[in-house]
């Protein structure tokens, strides 16, 4: 599988305590119609709709077999993506965010976040490294993708070279998905084995239904899936910051967010 290297660079960027994701307007479009999709922060499949802003922004691409191209838009743009796909098949977009932080005043906050995405023992880490238990910081970034069908929707999702990245082992529009569906989770250049996979499953009335799952050796998990159906696959990774990105924002753990939104047609 090619690595677009040339699109995406391994810079550490920010996060924060919701999901980020890219929400088609339409996951399955014509060969002569327009890629739409929102760029969301919220919680559960259901959020708020943010602006194009180019400063927020590390990169947005849209990438069709070997063919990639920036995604290009306004500032105050909604919805964020507007322009007409890179090729007929399957497009994957992809965006990386700027860094941003979050403070928290004190641990139980944070614990609650370290325990719904299953990091293990932090708070023995953070006495460890002799940090406060209260009023501290963490630096966050965004990995987002979203699989978009333009006519046949023929293609693989491939490695963009995000730092952490999710990317799906099976076509949801064209491949057989009954036995499920099937994704491979990376952080830089290795597969994540046993950690966990967040699963949001959005019915066409909205509701939403959240399952959790976990990597095996390769990074890969695997979960079922219904036609008709959205979903969007989250996995985190907690990290110490590098001691520039320590000293510049006083961020004590940085967490890096990998996102991925297909749907699964009727």
């Amino acid at each position: 599988m090619r690595i677009f290297a040339f699109l995406f660079s391994v810079i550490a960027m920010p996060a924060v305590a919701h999901e980020f994701w890219l929400e088609p307007i339409a996951y399955q479009i014509d060969p002569d119609g327009s890629l739409e999709a929102h760029i969301v922060n919220g919680q559960n499949f259901v959020g708020t709709r943010q602006v194009y802003l180019p400063q927020r922004l590390v990169h947005f691409v849209n990438i069709a077999g070997e063919t990639g191209r920036n995604v290009e838009g306004r500032m105050g743009d909604r919805p964020a993506l507007n322009q007409a796909p890179v090729a007929e098949g399957l497009n994957v977009v992809a965006y990386q965010s700027t860094n941003a932080t979050v403070d928290y005043a004190t641990w139980e906050k944070f614990q609650n976040f370290v325990d719904h995405k299953d990091f293990g023992d932090v708070l023995s880490r953070q006495r460890a490294r002799g940090l406060p238990e209260a009023d501290f910081k963490e630096i966050y970034s965004r990995y987002s993708k979203t699989l978009i069908a333009v006519g046949d929707g023929a293609g693989q999702d491939l490695r963009v070279g995000l730092e952490t990245e999710i990317v799906a082992l099976n076509n949801p529009y064209t491949d057989d998905l009954q036995d499920g569906m099937t994704v491979q989770v990376f952080y830089r250049h290795d597969p994540r084995a046993d950690v966990q996979v967040e699963v949001f499953e959005k019915q066409p009335d909205g509701a939403v239904a959240v399952t959790y799952h976990r990597t095996n050796t390769d990074g890969i998990a695997q979960f079922p899936v219904i036609a008709g159906n959205s979903y969007m696959v989250d996995a985190v990774v907690l990290r110490e910051p590098a001691a520039a990105i320590a000293a510049e924002t006083g961020a004590v753990w940085e967490t890096l967010w990998a996102n991925l939104t297909f749907a699964v047609p009727k």
